[in-house]
């Protein structure tokens, strides 16, 4: 029976193998891992369908594959177990990153004979469409946008937008496909199509590898998957969202003497009280009272969504780089029980074990760089989200309390907000709330 690799979850649709525990001749067992596969920010394991012999391995380490390409063929010790099928094709799929979202449908349904022309010298993308090539940094889109164009084989460079600052938008996005299929129909050239063999080229050659050896010595290391999907997304990120940073110190004095308090108790149960677990009380507590938080832009319905649910992002420092796990319905859990769960979601996802659904559905996302020693620096938000909030180095600082100078201990607290939502006095506010919800936190929210 033919292998081929599974769907890997909601928008992956290909990844990079990891690790090959197989080799032909192998016996396997029904559900016994065959390989595991890196995809967007996650390792997933993919187990043998049925019992059998590997007779051929078909993909090696290092190698990129599809959903639905060949994997190994497995010569089965019983009968009945059927193969699995090629995947269907896709539909366009406007979800991306932790919510999903429904676009206005493009029709991509092929056209009848004669009535669609194939564009010349256009290399096709999935959709029979032609990939066309520009220049410079990406216009703005949302990021659903950005990946409809992308299964169309658009350049969204090429297209005009019609909103505030050259904004794309679908009705945009739409616009473009009929007006190159007016074209190709008249038989025009197509703008961006490749040229014909011998003509000169008109577009900007694309950039030029570089050789730094010839300065100095240096050393090469490959992109990985998960360094180019982090790229992939701060990109568009940044240049989608209007970033604005708000600035801010909160008093922990008397939240880390009851972490000194509760944390060998905290620990006897296997959990760690921390800055970060007790940051999620509070921030939870000051989204209810902002809700403009704790939301998303829905581009294609012109409406922002509020969230009644509090899903709270956690930027982990892994060795394959930053990874955002989501802590669910924070609202419901006390300090014990997020202190638990932050301590085994982050375990897990330093070992690359946690799965890309546990990396959806968040509604806000914390970066705490305090423990590495970063103090103040301006996250980017991770859309769809609408905020992030950075926490700094606790230091030891004298402040003025009631006319006196006393010592005390300060953190710092950024929030990088989406300024097509929030304007800078909401965030004012919002930042003063979360600072006075830090400092109320008491013994009762700690005790177990």
């Amino acid at each position: 029976m033919d292998v081929r690799l599974p769907r890997l979850g909601e928008g992956a649709d290909s990844g990079v193998i990891a690790t090959v525990f197989v080799k032909e001749g192998d016996q396997v067992k029904k559900d016994q891992p065959v390989l595991e596969i890196e995809s967007e920010k996650a390792v997933a394991t993919i187990p043998a369908p049925a019992a059998g012999t590997v007779t051929k391995v078909m993909v090696k380490e290092g190698e990129e594959i599809k959903v639905g390409a060949l994997i190994l063929v497995l010569s089965e010790n019983g009968a009945g177990a059927a193969a699995l099928p090629p995947p269907p094709p896709r539909a366009i799929d406007a979800s991306v990153g932790d919510d999903a979202r429904v676009e206005p449908a493009i029709d991509v349904t092929p056209a009848p004979p004669g009535a669609l022309l194939p564009l010349p010298g256009a290399a096709a993308g999935p959709s029979g469409f032609p990939i066309v090539h520009g220049a410079g940094a990406p216009p703005p889109a949302s990021p659903s946008l950005r990946k409809i164009a992308r299964e169309l084989g658009i350049d969204l460079y090429r297209v005009r937008g019609s909103e505030r600052g050259g904004r794309i938008v679908m009705a945009d996005l739409r616009a473009y496909v009929q007006k190159i299929q007016r074209i190709a129909l008249e038989g025009r050239p197509v703008p961006g199509a490749a040229p014909p063999p011998g003509a000169p080229l008109m577009s900007p050659p694309a950039a030029a590898s570089i050789d730094f050896s010839q300065w100095g010595p240096v050393t090469k290391q490959k992109i990985t998957t998960l360094r180019r999907s982090i790229s992939r997304k701060m990109v568009e990120s940044w240049t989608t969202v209007p970033h604005i940073t708000q600035f801010d110190e909160v008093d922990v004095t008397d939240l880390l003497a009851l972490r000194k308090k509760y944390a060998p108790k905290y620990e006897a149960k296997k959990a760690h009280l921390t800055l970060t677990s007790l940051a999620i009380h509070a921030l939870v507590a000051a989204l209810k009272k902002h809700p403009s938080f704790n939301a998303s832009i829905d581009e294609a319905a012109g409406e922002i969504v509020l969230k009644n649910y509090f899903n709270i992002g956690i930027a982990v420092d892994t060795e394959a780089g930053l990874i955002v796990p989501v802590l669910r319905d924070a609202d419901k859990k006390s300090v014990f029980q997020l202190s638990a769960e932050l301590n085994g979601i982050a375990e897990r996802t330093r070992a690359r074990k946690v799965s890309l659904e546990e990396m959806q559905g968040g509604t806000f996302t914390i970066s705490n760089q305090g423990g590495i020693g970063g103090a103040h620096f301006t996250p980017i938000v991770n859309t769809p989200e609408v905020a992030i909030l950075g926490m700094g180095r606790s230091l030891l600082t004298p402040v003025v309390r009631e006319g006196k100078v006393v010592q005390r201990v300060m953190m710092p607290l950024v929030l990088s907000y989406d300024h097509r939502v929030n304007d800078g006095a909401n965030a004012a506010r919002f930042v003063v709330d979360l600072v006075k919800e830090f400092e109320s936190i008491k013994e009762a929210d700690v005790r177990i």
